[in-house]
C-alpha cells in the first residue's frame, strides 16, 4: 500500500512539474512544450512597400511604422565606410571604461573598446566590441525616416558637425558629444551623446527641429548592423549564442538565429509598446533602448554593405513613429544605447528583460538564484574560484539527504554484487530464468536497481544551471583563482585540472556497482573517459565545478558505505 501511495504522489508530482515547465515557456516566449494551446491572434497590416504582422494588441495601432526594407543600410560604399563625396571624420571619446570611436557621418557609433577587459587573443589590448575594420563590421546607427510625408530626412549617412569633449576630465561625472545635421527635407537633427563615469550606458537624445511652414510627421529609427561571424577566440567544444535578439513585454526574450534571418524565417513580435533590440554575444552584448510606452516596430533581416566589407551582415531595427512637428517646433526623443560586458545587476536597472541577453537557456528560473547565490559568496570571499568551491559545497550539503538515498542503494548493490554474479554464471544458457532469479534476489534483499540513479537525476537540471553560470558569467573573464590558473574563462594552460578531473572521475566510477552486464560495465568507464576528454579545453572555472563536485561526491559515498558495513572497494575495469 505504502509503495502505491508512494508512486501516486510521484506521477502528480511529476505531472505538476510538466504543467509548471509548460508555462515557464510560454512566459518566456517559447512555444509550448506539452499542451499546444490555441494560437495568438494576429493581424497583419500592409504599410508602404511590406507586410508586418503583430499579436493583437489594442494598444498598437495597427499602421504605425515604416516598412523595414525601406529603412537606410549599412550606409557604407567604400572600404573607410563613408560614401563618395561625403566628408567625414573620426575621433575617439575616452571615460574611466569605455573609448567610444564616432564618425560624424550621421554620428555614427563605429568603434567600441572596454577598457577593464582585455582583448580576447591578447589581454594587454582593450577588448573591441563596434568595430568597423577589413575582418569586421558592428556599427550602432539612428536617424529619422519618413512616414506618412515622402522625402528624405536625416540618415546615419546624413554629414553632421559635431561638438564637445572628447576626453572625461578628472572629477567630471559626464561629458557630452553633440552632432547636428543640415537642414534635410525640411528636418534638422541634433544627436546628442552622454556618456557618464563607470557607466556603459549612452543617453542618447534626438531633437528633430521642423524647418518648414507645415506639420511633418517623422519617424526615429535606432538600429544595429553586424556581420554574422562569430567573435574571436570562441571555442569549438561548447556553444554560445551570436546573434540578434528582441524583447517585447508580451513575448519576451526572443533571440534569433542569423541563419533564419537569411532564411526569412525568423519569429519574434514584429510591434510593440515596449521593448529594445540587442546584438548578443558571449559575454558582451549592445542594445537599443525606447521609452516605455513609446510604440515602435522591430525588424531583423539581412543587409549588403559593399565596398570590401564581409558579404552578408544583419540589421535590428526599431521604428518609432512621431506625433507631427508643428512649424518651427522641436521633438526630442531620449534613447538609451548600453554597448558592454552582460553584468545582471547592471542590466537589470537599465531596462526590463535587458539582463536576459545574458542568456541561461531553458534553465534560467535555476540559473539566477545560482548567479546570486554565487555573488553573495564573492562578496565575502573575494575570489571567484573559492567562491565556486564554496558554492558546489552548499549544494551538495543541500542534496545531502538525496545523495544518501542513492549511495545507500549503491552500497546495497555492492553486498550482492556477488550474488548476482553467481547466478548469471549460473544460468547464462538461461535468460529468462536468470531475470527472473535476479528480480527474486532484489525483492529477498529490498534492493532497488534504480533507488541509485533517481536522486541524482533530480540534481542534474541544478548543476546543469550553474554549468550555465559559471559558462555566461563575464566576471569570471580574466578572473584569477590561485597560481597558475590566472583566468577561469581561459583553459588550464597546464591541465593540471582537467586531469585531476579525469582522475576523480574515473575514481567515483571504480567506487560505483559495477552493472551485472559486461556491455553496461563497459559503457561506465567509456563515457566518463570520453566526458574528461572535452573539459581539457573547457574554461577552468566550469572544470574547477566539477572537480570539487567529484571530491565532495566521492567523499559522501565513502562515507555512507563505511557506515552500512559495505567496506569501500574499487570496481576495475575488464575488457574482456
Amino acid at each position: 500500500m505504502n509503495d502505491i501511495r508512494r508512486t501516486i504522489l510521484w506521477v502528480v508530482f511529476g505531472f505538476s512539474m510538466v504543467l509548471l515547465w509548460d508555462q515557464w515557456q510560454i512566459y518566456n516566449g517559447h512555444k509550448a512544450t506539452f499542451f499546444q494551446g490555441q494560437p495568438a491572434m494576429v493581424h497583419t497590416t500592409t504599410v508602404g512597400s511590406g507586410v508586418k504582422t503583430a499579436a493583437s494588441d489594442p494598444s498598437v495601432p495597427s499602421s504605425v511604422a515604416l516598412a523595414p526594407s525601406t529603412l537606410p543600410t549599412g550606409g557604407m560604399v567604400a572600404a573607410d565606410g563613408t560614401a563618395p563625396g561625403v566628408p567625414s571624420e573620426r575621433f575617439t571619446v575616452s571615460t574611466d571604461v569605455l573609448n567610444l570611436r564616432f564618425d560624424t557621418q550621421g554620428g555614427t557609433l563605429v568603434g567600441s573598446e572596454f577598457l577593464k577587459f582585455g582583448d580576447t587573443t591578447d589581454q594587454t589590448k582593450p577588448f573591441v566590441l563596434l568595430d568597423d575594420s577589413k575582418s569586421r563590421v558592428y556599427l550602432a546607427q539612428s536617424g529619422v525616416v519618413s512616414g506618412a510625408l515622402p522625402g528624405a530626412f536625416p540618415t546615419h549617412k546624413t554629414p553632421m558637425t559635431a561638438s564637445g569633449e572628447r576626453v572625461l576630465k578628472d572629477g567630471a561625472d559626464s561629458l557630452q558629444i553633440r552632432f547636428e545635421s543640415a537642414d534635410v527635407g525640411g528636418i534638422r537633427l541634433v544627436k546628442t551623446y552622454t556618456v557618464t563615469r563607470g557607466s556603459y550606458a549612452v543617453a542618447v537624445s534626438h531633437a528633430l527641429t521642423n524647418t518648414t511652414g507645415a506639420p511633418i510627421a517623422p519617424q526615429l529609427y535606432l538600429q544595429l548592423v553586424r556581420d554574422g561571424n562569430k567573435p574571436d577566440g570562441e571555442s569549438s567544444f561548447y556553444s554560445t549564442f551570436t546573434g540578434p535578439a528582441v524583447y517585447t513585454e508580451a513575448q519576451k526574450y526572443q533571440k534569433v538565429e542569423f541563419a533564419d534571418i537569411k532564411k526569412k524565417s525568423a519569429e519574434y513580435e514584429k510591434q510593440s509598446s515596449t521593448g529594445y533590440v540587442a546584438m548578443v554575444q558571449h559575454y558582451f552584448a549592445s542594445a537599443w533602448i525606447l521609452p516605455e510606452g513609446m510604440v515602435r516596430t522591430m525588424s531583423l533581416d539581412p543587409v549588403e554593405l559593399g565596398g570590401g566589407v564581409p558579404d552578408c551582415c544583419y540589421r535590428a531595427a526599431m521604428v518609432a513613429p512621431l506625433e507631427a512637428i508643428a512649424p518651427g517646433a522641436t521633438r526630442s526623443v531620449e534613447t538609451t544605447f548600453f554597448v558592454g560586458p552582460q553584468e545582471e545587476k547592471i542590466l537589470e536597472a537599465l531596462a526590463p528583460g535587458l539582463e536576459l541577453v545574458k542568456d541561461y537557456g531553458w534553465l534560467t528560473i535555476l540559473a539566477k538564484p545560482l548567479y546570486f547565490l554565487l555573488d553573495y559568496l564573492h562578496g565575502v570571499i573575494q575570489n571567484w574560484g573559492w567562491s565556486i568551491v564554496a558554492l558546489v559545497l552548499l549544494l551538495k550539503i543541500a542534496f545531502y539527504w538525496l545523495n544518501a538515498k542513492a549511495y545507500a542503494s549503491m552500497a546495497k548493490m555492492k553486498a550482492v554484487s556477488p550474488k548476482i554474479t553467481e547466478m548469471r554464471e549460473r544460468l547464462k544458457d538461461n535468460p529468462q530464468q536468470m531475470q527472473q532469479e535476479m528480480m527474486r534476489i532484489y525483492r529477498e534483499e529490498k534492493v532497488n536497481p534504480m533507488g541509485g540513479c533517481f536522486p541524482i537525476m533530480v540534481q542534474i537540471p541544478v548543476f546543469i544551471a550553474l554549468y550555465w553560470v559559471l559558462l555566461s558569467s563575464v566576471e569570471m573573464r580574466n578572473a584569477p583563482w590561485m597560481g597558475w590558473i590566472q583566468d577561469l574563462s581561459a583553459p588550464d594552460p597546464f591541465y593540471v585540472l582537467p586531469l585531476i578531473m579525469t582522475l576523480t572521475t574515473l575514481l567515483q566510477t571504480a567506487l560505483n556497482p559495477a552493472p551485472p552486464d559486461p556491455m553496461q560495465a563497459k559503457l561506465m568507464w567509456f563515457m566518463p573517459l570520453a566526458f574528461s576528454v572535452m573539459f581539457f579545453f573547457f574554461p577552468s572555472g566550469l572544470v574547477l565545478y566539477w572537480i570539487t563536485n567529484n571530491i565532495l561526491s566521492i567523499a559522501q559515498q565513502w562515507l555512507i558505505n563505511i557506515r552500512m558495513g559495505v567496506p569501500p572497494q574499487f570496481n576495475l575495469p575488464s575488457f574482456k
